[in-house]
């Protein structure tokens, strides 16, 4: 039997050291082929390339695993790779990632990781954001092999609910090892933003966003408190935004 195909794809670019490990990991288990983008795109959430040109290069980076880099944003690449560059095969799984850094809670909508894997949902096809919870540029990919490859299989072997892409988030290595998987909700979290007011050169004023993530919430069933107690968080994400419950809401209450 054929191997099943496996769309790699990331937000921080084909030489990130992510995206490699996620390559070969996905190697062990089906015939891959990358398209990513060809510099870093984090933080573009679902944006897509319009009134721009798109460009997309051979790249020999991996060896004999076919990849392509994109001027693009994350989003675009799925789309590149499903119309123009392999526009006569399908796809089993696209996964994106392995981010630097957490995805988890609020962070979903500004994330090109999970943009990604919610383009590919909604192309159809089953999808997996990965991202580690750690920012240091040598973070250690190491104790994630494991579940990282079960996650994949069994979305292979099982499939995925329509609409759907999952949002998974590793704690960064710990001494003690990852405790296991919670399949969670969205934590209650946002930033608190702040900018720094600065110079440059020329004197002239600019400013750097900084501020820090505030979990509001309370709860034991959300990725916040899974990934802070050592366990691998799944979110099932869809890219149906609309606010159900307030449909009665607007019908009965305005006049409408």
């Amino acid at each position: 039997m054929s191997k099943p195909l496996i769309l790699v794809t990331n937000d921080d670019g084909i030489t990130s050291a992510g995206i490699k490990k996620l390559i070969y990991l996905m190697a062990e288990i089906g015939e891959v082929v990358v398209v990513a983008p060809d510099s870093p795109q984090s933080g573009m959430g679902h944006a897509i390339t319009v009134g721009d040109t798109l460009r997309i290069n051979r790249n020999d980076i991996f060896g004999d695993i076919e990849a392509y880099e994109c001027s693009g944003t994350p989003a675009d690449c799925v789309k590149l790779a499903k119309y123009e560059l392999f526009p006569d095969r399908k796809f089993d799984l696209v996964v994106s990632g392995i981010n630097h850094g957490s995805n988890s809670s609020i962070s979903v909508l500004y994330s090109g990781t999970m943009s990604a894997a919610i383009e590919a949902a909604i192309e159809g096809m089953p999808a997996i954001g990965f991202s580690l919870c750690d920012y240091d540029h040598d973070a250690d990919f190491s104790h994630i092999d494991d579940t990282l490859l079960h996650i994949a299989r069994e979305t292979l072997k099982k499939g995925m609910p329509k609409g759907i892409a999952l949002n998974v988030n590793f704690p960064e290595k710990r001494e003690q090892p990852i405790k296991g998987i919670k399949v969670c909700r969205q934590a209650n979290a946002k930033f608190e933003d702040a900018f720094d007011e600065r110079e440059d050169p020329y004197g002239r004023k600019y400013y750097w966003m900084v501020g820090s993530l505030v979990n509001h919430d309370k709860g034991e069933d959300n990725d916040e408190w899974a990934i802070a107690h050592n366990y691998v968080s799944i979110v099932p994400c869809q890219f149906d935004l609309t606010g159900y419950f307030a449909i009665n809401y607007f019908n009965d209450e305005w006049d409408i």
